[in-house]
């Protein structure tokens, strides 16, 4: 039976596989992955909060505020005062960034058939559902692996509803 540990470095191993093959494809492009993942959330709901975008990419404010600056820069999003929040941010895509979202969905494409390939459609389902249950588990605390020892975990390091 695989340890927690392992099954850790496995699906840290597999992002990361998946990810520097993104990176390799979008580079020429002139965006990132993180900037990528991004972008298509916008493209399928448009002026959303720069907060939602954190919660849905399963990442930092400091992170996606970097990422919004420069895409920003690129006139790819703007991001302007909410309606009813003064405090908080739309973020839209422009044109422009629809159209190069568009374009690098295109790229992503071989990325997207490599994953399915892979595993199969029945495969792929039953993939998902693992990976939702493992959110479900650490976004609840998880289970702590007995076979290693338990590392402390800062509280600005712990991100609820991550998945």
């Amino acid at each position: 039976m695989a340890s927690g540990h392992e099954m850790a470095m496995g699906l840290r191993a597999a992002y990361w596989a998946m990810h520097r093959r993104t990176e390799a494809g979008l580079a020429a492009l002139g965006v990132t992955a993180d900037q990528f993942v991004l972008l298509s959330l916008l493209a399928e709901q448009d002026g959303i909060t720069q907060q939602e975008l954190v919660r849905r990419a399963s990442s930092d404010a400091n992170t996606v505020r970097a990422m919004l600056v420069r895409l920003e820069g690129r006139g790819l999003v703007t991001r302007q005062r909410h309606p009813t929040d003064g405090r908080a941010l739309s973020v839209t895509l422009t044109r422009k960034g629809r159209q190069a979202y568009e374009r690098l969905w295109r790229q992503g494409e071989s990325v997207r058939a490599g994953l399915l390939a892979a595993l199969g459609p029945r495969d792929s389902d039953t993939l998902l559902e693992f990976l939702n249950r493992i959110c479900e588990a650490m976004a609840k605390g998880g289970g702590r692996d007995r076979s290693r020892p338990a590392a402390p975990v800062a509280v600005a390091d712990t991100q609820p509803n991550v998945c």
